[in-house]
């Protein structure tokens, strides 16, 4: 029997920043794990982070709910890099409101009653909001499976980390420009839920894609 070479794809201890991932490539429909489509994305956005379309295009025989499902956690996950960005610069007592442009004010949701809080508390509360929500195994007890109803929860998800990366744009400029450069996060987040139809179209504001220009419509809006 002829010996086959086993690829261990993990970073091993002591691994050097600059060699994590430096293995081969998987075929999606090689990949055995209940974690796939996680693995997939990941595997997709190490290869170029630029290449928005590629990393939003489903495998053939991939069930829609789940792969909008995982692209959002994965947002998430990555939002922690920018918030950790935003903590050195964005202080309760400097950004006292979480807004973006000097029309849009946004409220929380992890309060009882939605309210202002300082933008940089909205983002640590919006994060852990969605964390809990998609680890909830009452609304996603399965990574195979989704139910439609519990696909339906994405879209609040999605309009209220949305919010993160406009308040950084309008706010802390530099930040999300460098964070932006690295992960192309804010724009591939735009493509996906023009994609999707998750948000509308009125609510993004950040002009991060081709010939696109910011919304003028403002004010408070709710959680």
């Amino acid at each position: 029997m002829a010996d086959q070479t086993v690829i261990l794809r993990r970073n091993r201890p002591g691994t050097k920043s600059e060699n994590f991932y430096k293995w081969a490539d998987e075929a999606y429909e090689e990949m055995d794990s209940t974690l796939v489509v996680q693995q997939f994305i990941q595997q997709s956005i190490r290869r170029s982070h630029t290449n928005i379309d590629a990393i939003l295009a489903p495998p053939e025989t991939q069930d829609e709910g789940v792969w909008k499902y995982e692209h959002l956690r994965q947002f998430c996950m990555e939002l922690n890099g920018l918030a950790v960005r935003l903590q050195g610069e964005c202080q309760p007592a400097s950004c006292t409101q979480m807004t973006a442009t000097e029309q849009w004010i946004f409220l929380c949701a992890a309060h009882k009653t939605p309210k202002e809080c300082p933008a940089i508390d909205y983002t640590r509360h919006t994060l852990d909001g969605a964390a809990c929500l998609l680890n909830s195994n009452k609304y996603f007890p399965s990574r195979v499976s989704i139910k439609e109803s519990s696909v339906a929860k994405l879209g609040s998800v999605c309009r209220r980390v949305y919010r993160i990366f406009s308040h950084a744009y309008f706010h802390h400029r530099l930040i999300f420009d460098q964070f932006e450069a690295a992960s192309s996060l804010c724009k591939r987040f735009t493509v996906f839920v023009t994609k999707y139809s998750l948000m509308s179209r009125d609510n993004l504001i950040v002009p991060i894609l081709d010939d696109e220009l910011v919304p003028q419509q403002g004010g408070e809006s709710s959680a």
